[in-house]
């Protein structure tokens, strides 16, 4: 994997999966490998919209995020489920990124990208959901997720293997 950026860690809720995402950022720190959180929900982007995305004083700058992904050698993508999908401040910030960006396409075509999920029902159908949107986008969606609920605990030994598949 080239260093040239920090993997960045993409937090799709406040709570648990925010939690999730700094176990993933302290592993690969603990594996000499420069990471960073972003919190989705302190983004507070509008809702993106057509007339939203035309109005200079409603559309958010998204090229701070858009920088930080494009210099990315990786992501991981921590969301819960919410209603048999991924959560709406994740679909918004890709909505965002997608017409705001001068190449969309680069931000995540080829990227490595990692799914992980901590959901109060199972998580699988926000995994698929988010599996097919960035396979449609062109990224190297890792084989193995990491999902936590109340039945499925958590395991360093899964996220070792899982951050270990991120450096190859």
């Amino acid at each position: 994997l080239s260093m040239v950026g920090s993997v960045v860690i993409l937090a799709a809720s406040s709570g648990k999966n925010y939690a999730l995402a700094n176990k993933f950022c302290n592993t690969f720190t603990d594996k000499g490998v420069d990471s960073e959180v972003v919190d989705l929900t302190q983004l507070n982007w509008p809702v993106y919209t057509p007339e939203t995305e035309e109005d200079s004083n409603a559309a958010p700058d998204t090229s701070a995020l858009s920088d930080l992904i494009s210099d990315a050698p990786a992501l991981v993508v921590c969301a819960p489920e919410y209603n048999g999908v991924m959560p709406p401040v994740l679909n918004n910030c890709i909505a965002w990124l997608s017409v705001q960006s001068d190449d969309f396409r680069l931000l995540f075509n080829n990227k490595t990208v990692l799914l992980a999920s901590h959901s109060g029902g199972g998580g699988a159908h926000c995994l698929m959901a988010m599996r097919q949107q960035f396979s449609h986008l062109g990224s190297n969606v890792i084989g193995r997720s990491m999902t936590l609920n109340k039945t499925k605990e958590f395991s360093q030994s899964t996220m070792d293997d899982l951050v270990d598949r991120v450096i190859q």
